[in-house]
């Protein structure tokens, strides 16, 4: 099963979407209204293999505003991100108990 954290306002979001419904069936999961619980993003942040600040968007307004920093600890990013899931990179594609960002949106090909 292929599942997609997906933000359909997100031009690379759709893009990634387009390439891996070309692979078969694919959940799409609206994050930013079915936020991913700490448990899957730290779940997820294991299968991207990747630093909980990699996976995070640090540009976004939002992770100033909060007062938030790359250097804070995981604990801290981890729940930032469950409670305000715009701050997480998008897309992820899952799959194959492994997951890739949609950067480029090729990238997730890899995991297919």
């Amino acid at each position: 099963m292929i599942c997609i954290w997906h933000n359909p306002r997100c031009s690379k979001s759709r893009q990634t979407l387009a390439l891996v419904e070309e692979k078969g069936d694919v959940t799409v999961r609206l994050y930013l209204e079915d936020t991913p619980s700490l448990e899957e993003l730290a779940s997820v942040k294991a299968l991207l293999g990747v630093t909980t600040i990699e996976m995070m968007r640090p540009k976004e307004a939002l992770f100033k505003e909060l007062g938030l920093s790359k250097s804070d600890d995981d604990a801290t990013l981890l729940s930032a991100m469950a409670a305000h899931p715009k701050l997480i990179e998008r897309p992820i594609v899952i799959a194959n108990d492994k997951a890739a960002f949609g950067r480029p949106p090729e990238a997730a090909l890899g995991i297919l």
